[in-house]
């Protein structure tokens, strides 16, 4: 009886690790693998957000169809480094850390790779097991897709206002044009906003987006004179 029940638990703890390493590692590696080729459908964040009310709004198009002044805007903005770490910035994660220690106002070190990762494959909601989780994929796309590819799920995926999601969306409620059509100004202002998608606007900014966007647009200035976008631009 006793070794009966000894193999029915070898077995079970078996079945369980099988599973695991199915929903842990295999799972999002074919993820992954997919998602280089086919637009990512839908995220947790644009689900939580049509069960709040705010609507659905996105239209994916490939990153030749994005002005090359959005991508330089946002990179100035988001991640300087983008192209030159390999998905972790060590340099903008000490200077957050050190930021975040002294008190004040919380810095964080997220690049465009953690935010894809975040934004296409997990929950909203900050804990232990989604930064874990948001480190692994984060490694994942940079292997399988490589900067390109993440830049342009990026670009089509996150929000930019209650319901819009994606340059193109973005776009076009904002400014009335495609986002191939939009102009170094109107690229600052879109992503003068991303830090706060639902409470800023950037057709109609206030005095701080206005500023935040007047940096931004100088600083994409730099990341085009310097080359900081070589890896996704030609």
């Amino acid at each position: 009886m006793a070794k009966r029940a000894k193999g029915i638990f070898r077995r079970t703890a078996g079945g369980l690790l099988v599973a695991l390493l199915l929903v842990f590692w295999v799972g999002p590696v074919l993820a992954v693998a997919v998602y280089r080729f086919v637009p990512p459908p839908i995220t947790f964040l644009m689900v939580q957000r049509a069960f709040e009310g705010k609507g659905f709004e996105r239209r994916w198009v490939p990153l030749d169809d994005i002005s090359p002044h959005l991508v330089r805007a946002v990179i100035a903005a988001e991640d300087a480094r983008y192209c030159q770490h390999m998905g972790f910035d060590v340099e903008a994660i000490e200077k957050a850390m050190e930021a975040n220690a002294r008190g004040g106002k919380v810095r964080g070190g997220s690049t465009i790779s953690q935010q894809t990762a975040k934004n296409v494959f997990l929950w909203p909601r900050r804990d232990w097991v989604r930064k874990g989780l948001e480190a692994y994929f984060t490694v994942l796309i940079e292997v399988g897709w490589g900067k390109r590819r993440i830049m342009e799920v990026y670009l089509n995926s996150i929000e930019w206002g209650p319901g819009i999601y994606g340059a193109e969306a973005a776009a076009r409620k904002n400014f009335g044009v495609p986002a191939k059509k939009l102009t170094a100004a109107q690229s600052a202002r879109l992503a003068a906003i991303l830090p706060k998608p639902l409470s800023w606007r950037a057709a109609k900014p206030g005095p701080y987006v206005k500023r935040r966007s007047g940096s931004i647009r100088r600083n994409a200035g730099a990341v085009r004179s310097q080359g900081l976008a070589h890896c996704v631009l030609d």
